[in-house]
């Protein structure tokens, strides 16, 4: 299980540079899990940089605070510097090169996924079912979406679709974990585990030291975190309502749609909500961000996935408000339409950084339950 082509020498260099110059500063290590864990390290190898690029949530207060950046002779701009090795990491970890390319021009390709994704559906529902019943009003009765489209139509494409999903996440995860060298049996430790998992669900690493990150501009702001956050739950809801209702389906026999009140509704309700108002709001940030920071090379990745997420979550919401009209046959194809496409593109894009970032707060768990490495006398 190779991983793809290296890093850029440049890029390594570049960045291997930065580290030695911030080692030896020091000013920044309150901010975020990045500065503690690189000043363990005299060299930086590539997978070093991996995992420190991983590891930073690109918030961009270490900028503001450098005495190195420009105009210094250094030019030292950490946050851009670690985002361009974090876009390299992506496509090294993603395997091989043809899926790696998938990285390169990252928000035409998941478009134009998401676009085919939404295409084939409402034409495969139009064409094996018809106007007729596409086109109809259908009432509330247990299983009136699967007169649209078959319930074994669904859970045969989505459950393949998972299965290869859920193998190049893993697939990946593996690649990274090796190359950052930290051993598998690590991973089970569970006081880190714990820590990391802490550290993710409250996105410790976005309050840029404890008053918020510099962004989008130079007042400390804790908007970011928010916007993550309403995203991360908004995911995470609607992974629970999804799972739930085939605990419905499958062990209760109660096949959907459900009712408003029911729990995976509410569930799905509230983590579409979530869907539309996070990534709105993390779009509005990166649009007034200061460019400077950024990495150009990516904006177009993380725009696509938003918007993705949005448009996902806004047809699902629809199709929950008008399922019993005669538009639910078109939103209901166009929605699962939609989750093919985010579900195809989910180990090629945006969304890998929260597998590789999951990883790297777990490593850093890890290495800060060890003592200071002995990096001998001055």
């Amino acid at each position: 299980m190779s991983s793809g082509k290296p890093i850029p020498t440049a890029l390594v260099e570049q960045g291997e540079f930065f580290m030695r110059i911030c080692n030896a500063c020091r000013y920044c290590e309150g901010y975020c899990a990045v500065f503690p864990a690189l000043e363990r390290r005299l060299t930086f190898s590539e997978g070093d940089l991996a995992y420190l690029a991983n590891l930073c949530h690109n918030c961009g207060s270490c900028y503001d605070a450098c005495q190195y950046a420009p105009p210094h002779e250094f030019a030292l701009n950490f946050p851009r510097t670690l985002a361009e090795i974090r876009r390299e990491s992506y496509r090294k970890y993603a395997g091989s090169d043809v899926l790696a390319g998938l990285f390169q021009r990252n928000g035409t390709a998941v478009g134009l996924i998401a676009a085919v994704g939404v295409v084939l559906f409402l034409l495969g529902t139009w064409g094996v079912v018809g106007s007729p019943v596409m086109l109809a009003a259908h009432s509330l009765a247990a299983g009136a979406f699967y007169a649209v489209i078959p319930h074994n139509a669904m859970v045969g494409i989505f459950g393949a679709v998972s299965v290869f999903v859920l193998a190049a996440l893993a697939a990946g995860a593996v690649r990274f974990w090796r190359d950052i060298g930290e051993a598998f049996g690590a991973l089970w430790d569970p006081a880190a585990a714990w820590r990391a998992a802490r550290d993710i669900a409250w996105l410790k690493n976005l309050d840029g030291g404890g008053e918020g990150c510099l962004y989008p501009e130079e007042e400390p702001t804790l908007a970011r975190r928010w916007c993550h956050h309403l995203t991360f739950y908004g995911f995470a809801c609607c992974f629970a309502a999804t799972s739930l209702a085939a605990v419905y389906h499958y062990v209760l026999a109660w096949p959907a749609p459900y009712a408003f009140a029911s729990l995976p509704v509410v569930l799905g309700t509230v983590g579409g909500v979530g869907l539309l108002v996070g990534p709105l709001g993390q779009l509005w940030l990166k649009w007034r961000r200061n460019p400077v920071l950024s990495d150009p090379a990516q904006n177009d990745m993380d725009f696509a996935f938003l918007a993705l997420l949005f448009f996902t979550s806004l047809t699902g919401l629809l199709l929950l408000v008008l399922r019993e009209t005669a538009s639910m046959g078109v939103l209901l194809a166009a929605h699962l339409g939609a989750v093919l496409g985010l579900f195809l593109t989910l180990p090629y894009g945006k969304f890998v950084h929260a597998l590789y970032r999951a990883a790297a707060l777990e490593r850093f768990a890890i290495e800060e339950s060890r003592p200071l490495p002995k990096h001998g006398s001055d």
